[in-house]
């Protein structure tokens, strides 16, 4: 019978323009039921819940899967997700993965690795996980995505501030490896063509920026300039429309070498990477 509901909550979900209607199905079904996707065909007749018609119509609706479950998965990591900080995407694991690999091939003992506007804390929490001896700083301004952000973080060792990512850590000026961000980077004008999950369920601090949504990336370069040390590296996230423009950012006049593009797993431009050069 539950595999009868899915496949009919499937269709409903589709109907609806839900960009995954099977698995978003398969998950509250799963949900609901207490059980993880691939033991659904464990559930008896009997057992069906019929909240789920309940979680359905909220997914309809275009509630982010997320919000509706309270977790989303990031690399090896399950996080605690809600109203009030941005839902993290599949899209920024592969910006972490670059990452860590950057920082490994750095042969530093104790790299320090600073995350601005963490928001739910993913990559920070990612990295501190993934380069076990690593020094890992993260900030974030919204107070809303705070409550989400601190629970998340319990018992981690990532250092996790409230500030301005523009002015944070001045503490470690100079000192940094690794400078990481996920920052809004949606351009005002495009607000009507933003999936109804994200323009109506995240918070509009972690998605829009200026008029060609790179205010905040322009910003973060010289935070970026400011914290690392020399032949440190920055590595932005960015819109797949805004490829040509990010790497531009961080000019040679501006103290940077190595400015770079790359794709996402869809290849499609997704982040830049540069190295703050040499004195």
């Amino acid at each position: 019978m539950l595999l009868a509901e899915v496949a009919q909550a499937t269709q409903r979900l589709a109907d609806a323009g839900v960009p995954s209607p099977r698995t978003d199905a398969e998950e509250l079904a799963a949900f609901v039921h207490g059980v993880k996707r691939g033991q659904l065909h464990m559930v008896k007749d009997a057992d069906f819940d019929a909240r789920y018609w309940e979680v359905v119509a909220r997914r309809e609706a275009r509630e982010p899967l997320q919000h509706i479950t309270g977790r989303a998965y990031f690399r090896y990591l399950e996080l605690q997700v809600g109203p009030g900080v941005f839902v993290p995407r599949p899209e920024t694991e592969s910006v972490v993965g670059w990452a860590i690999d950057a920082v490994r091939a750095m042969d530093v003992v104790e790299p320090l690795i600073v995350d601005l506007c963490t928001g739910s804390g993913a990559i920070a929490l990612a990295l501190a996980q993934e380069v076990p001896r690593s020094r890992v700083h993260a900030v974030e301004l919204s107070e809303d995505a705070l409550v989400w952000t601190r629970k998340n973080m319990a018992g981690s060792r990532v250092d996790l501030r409230q500030g301005d990512a523009l002015t944070a850590f001045p503490d470690l000026d100079g000192q940094v490896d690794l400078v990481i961000s996920n920052p809004p980077y949606i351009p005002l004008t495009e607000w009507e063509y933003v999936a109804p999950e994200a323009r109506d369920h995240d918070p509009e601090l972690a998605l829009f920026s200026g008029e060609d949504g790179l205010d905040l990336i322009r910003g973060l370069e010289r935070t970026a300039h400011r914290l690392l040390r020399p032949g440190g590296v920055v590595v932005v996230e960015h819109a797949d429309t805004q490829g040509g423009q990010v790497p531009w950012i961080f000019t040679e006049e501006r103290g940077w070498a190595d400015a770079a593009d790359h794709p996402d797993l869809n290849n499609r431009p997704r982040f830049a990477t540069a190295r703050k050069a040499l004195p």
